[in-house]
């Protein structure tokens, strides 16, 4: 028996060092991971939303990608969740009741899409909803995980955030591919079904976290709290009047919302080149692991090379080989005997490779640039300024889309879209000097530690702040 004891013991420990990076698999561990592994399989969902707005709505490339880029609104927002979670209590708690809501706020959102959304509008607030809920589990979540992380010894420092971050880019990598295999046996409005359940799951994982309500002397709790939030707006304020920090969050802007060919392109590839459902799931699949590699790369040989020199190559690379995209749409690549489909793949991974090889940088930049204090806060609004980015790069191609002439069965001048998209990614060079000027990037091990993993699992799972829609 005791042998048999022993035995189990090394099993456990074994499991606990190797599986969950020593940390103990406890209910409250297990439902922090199971609200990250929720962001993670909600991407079953992002094709069935593509081709619900394109065949079943009816809406043309304009519209579509003018109503992506409003309904993530919520993204852009973010850093103001927390300081609601942190202000407003619920009852008493902090966490709990925000998580709760949020779980069924994204489930309301999915169930709409499902049965009563049949106009634009509808779809816009629907989509909207979905991105909130999303938007807000993501922010409460991850102030437990930095609460639970300051306990860490210096020996498992980031274990915590490697272990969550990375459950969210495992449900992130399943539904990359099955987000296409389920449309080639399912309506769209069914994907949306089973989409509804998971956001259950973050509300129920909601009553496992441990949390302690707000002491009964709330007024000098909450009067602390106010003061904390107004000194922390106060330094934040102090550090976005600094050149060395606006100056390079100009940058990131300028750099993200150049236009996008993104919705016309899926039009495109549906509609003309009728690639289905499945191969599209595959295609998503490939470029998660692309994004991945693209990581790797980054962190064993380019991660010395400084701002300005891999913002100007990975802008000129990135526009080169974006215009390969003009020999699938001109059907060149038939002429020289390649598949529409193998090229299409070949081309994504590339391109995902250079894309998140240049976000990797836009990552390490916004870490650098957080002073000591606000880091959490600034480094948040860096993203908001990002996503703001990302959506007004979709209603620049929208624009361009209309102008073009370019709808659901005209792609005349898709070359024209194609070839303006890929040379505006020029556009940003002139203020590159807008960027640091230190030879080496010079990120401190525990930013280094907290950024990597969540970077990793949001770009696998495609979440906006690496793309801010498909």
């Amino acid at each position: 028996m005791l042998i048999q004891s022993s035995g189990l013991s090394k099993v456990k420990d074994s499991v606990t060092e190797k599986i969950f990076l020593g940390n103990q698999p406890n209910a409250e561990l297990m439902a922090i991971l199971a609200v990250y592994f929720v962001q993670g399989i909600l991407g079953l969902s992002r094709l069935a939303i593509s081709f619900f707005l394109k065949d079943e709505l009816l809406l043309s490339p304009v519209q579509v990608s003018a109503l992506l880029g409003a309904a993530f609104l919520p993204w852009m927002i973010k850093p103001m969740f927390g300081f609601i979670s942190d202000g407003l209590p619920i009852f008493g708690y902090r966490r709990r009741p925000y998580l709760i809501l949020s779980g069924i706020l994204g489930t309301v959102s999915w169930v709409s899409l499902a049965t009563i959304v049949h106009t634009s509008w509808a779809a816009t607030v629907a989509i909207a909803m979905s991105s909130l809920s999303v938007a807000m589990s993501d922010v409460i979540v991850d102030s437990l995980v930095v609460e639970r992380a300051r306990g860490e010894s210096q020996a498992k420092a980031g274990s915590l955030q490697s272990l969550c971050w990375g459950s969210s880019a495992i449900g992130g990598l399943i539904t990359a591919y099955f987000s296409g295999l389920l449309l080639e046996y399912f309506t769209t409005r069914t994907v949306f079904w089973i989409t509804a359940l998971f956001p259950l799951i973050v509300s129920g994982a909601a009553w496992l976290i441990a949390e302690s309500p707000v002491s009964k002397d709330a007024k000098d709790t909450n009067h602390t709290n106010s003061l904390t939030i107004k000194h922390q707006l106060g330094q934040l304020r102090q550090a976005l009047s600094q050149k060395t920090i606006w100056l390079p969050t100009a940058f990131i802007f300028i750099w993200q919302a150049t236009p996008s060919a993104d919705s016309a392109f899926f039009y495109f590839t549906t509609n003309e080149l009728h690639f289905e459902p499945e191969f599209l799931g595959r295609v998503h699949l490939v470029t998660s692991f692309a994004s991945l590699a693209g990581v790797w790369i980054f962190q064993r040989f380019l991660k010395s090379i400084p701002f300005r020199v891999i913002f100007t190559w990975s802008a000129v690379l990135s526009s080169i080989l974006g215009m390969t995209m003009l020999l699938l749409v001109t059907h060149t690549n038939r002429l020289l005997g390649i598949d529409d489909h193998w090229f299409s793949l070949g081309d994504s991974l590339i391109l995902s490779v250079m894309g998140k090889i240049a976000f990797m940088q836009v990552m390490v930049l916004a870490a650098r640039l957080c002073p000591s204090g606000v880091e959490a806060t600034l480094f948040a609004l860096l993203m908001s300024v990002f996503n703001l980015g990302g959506s007004v790069s979709h209603a620049f191609g929208a624009l361009l889309t209309y102008w073009l002439g370019i709808t659901a069965t005209n792609f005349d001048l898709l070359w024209l879209l194609v070839l303006i998209t890929n040379l505006s990614t020029l556009l940003p060079l002139p203020f590159v000097n807008w960027l640091p000027v230190e030879e080496k990037i010079q990120v401190s091990k525990d930013k280094q530690e907290l950024l990597m993993p969540n970077l990793i699992s949001k770009l696998a799972i495609g979440e906006p702040e690496s793309e801010v829609v498909e």
